[in-house]
């Protein structure tokens, strides 16, 4: 048996003589070889870069929150304004990744419908994973801006107790001292007057007006901050929905990919089901042409028979 020889060698000085042959130098041969050895990065799709800057965005946020937790809930370190202003910017961070998740499902949405064929049958198997793929890219990236608002929402519910409890006392004292505001005035209306004491009616009308407004203005603060309470608890029951409906949109998220998985399963099962219909419908076909020769020969050969005898 002959011993078998390397030609590695003659093989790359015959393709180095090629390529100078053809134009290349020496450079350039060395560059076209190297790309042999180290392959470039694939390009990423839009989609993968508008994720992936969804992702930056909602981490931003994160960072963002966690950065200004202790801002936001300790009453003694910033003041309303302040808080109010790390509350809308947080809001503003939240509403522009839903926005760029929202882009992102209409894309896939497009070109799911671009890739059905007719009768809105899938043309390619291939373009059918892809798709699934991105339907879970969009929904890790949900789960993800879930995460991050529920716990906004847990600093925010903390902030409006906060408040609650800080418009109780107040409340409770305002009443004290409307109280003892009225007290005080029947007690000095009711005690008797010398007769050298008496003012005039002018004075007199004046301070009943004043005292009118006087009780006319600390009935309509009792009602302002009954309002102003009143919309805190709202508020706080407000955020708790919020917390709620954000878990049923997870839930039902994770319920429509169940059914997205399904539906793929299923879709398969019905493709495997019309390859067994074309099998059987092949082998009755078959069976059909055997049973009709089988026929045609036994006919022949009865008539044959008969022929002869």
């Amino acid at each position: 048996m002959s011993r078998i020889r390397d030609r590695t060698e003659d093989l790359k000085d015959a393709v180095r003589q090629t390529a100078l042959s053809l134009g290349y130098n020496e450079s350039k041969l060395a560059a076209v070889l190297a790309s042999f050895i180290i392959h470039k990065p694939r390009q990423r799709s839009a989609f993968t870069k508008a994720a992936l800057k969804t992702l930056e965005s909602i981490e931003a946020l994160e960072q963002f929150m966690l950065k200004h937790r202790k801002d936001y809930v300790d009453l003694h370190r910033t003041t309303e304004q302040e808080r109010d202003s790390i509350e809308h910017e947080v809001c503003t961070f939240i509403k522009a990744c839903q926005e760029q998740i929202d882009i992102l499902k209409n894309s896939i949405n497009n070109e799911e419908a671009n890739s059905k064929g007719w009768l809105g049958v899938k043309a390619d198997a291939t373009n059918a994973d892809t798709i699934a793929h991105k339907h879970g890219v969009v929904l890790i990236l949900s789960e993800r801006l879930h995460s991050v608002t529920s716990q906004f929402d847990q600093l925010r519910a903390i902030r409006f107790q906060d408040a609650i409890n800080r418009a109780m006392p107040r409340r409770k004292l305002q009443r004290k001292a409307n109280s003892n505001f009225v007290d005080t005035s029947k007690s000095s209306t009711s005690e008797p007057k010398e007769p050298d004491e008496f003012q005039p009616d002018r004075l007199r009308v004046q301070q009943q007006l004043l005292d009118d407004e006087t009780r006319a203005l600390q009935v309509e603060l009792t009602s302002l901050l009954d309002a102003v309470q009143e919309t805190e608890t709202k508020m706080v029951e407000m955020s708790a929905l919020n917390h709620l409906m954000s878990t049923h949109v997870l839930q039902q998220a994770q319920q429509i990919e169940v059914l997205y998985d399904q539906a793929v399963e299923a879709t398969k099962n019905v493709e495997l089901g019309n390859k067994e219909l074309n099998q059987a419908i092949q082998r009755n076909s078959s069976s059909r042409t055997f049973l009709m020769l089988f026929l045609f020969v036994l006919t022949f050969s009865v008539l044959f028979l008969d022929w002869y005898s």
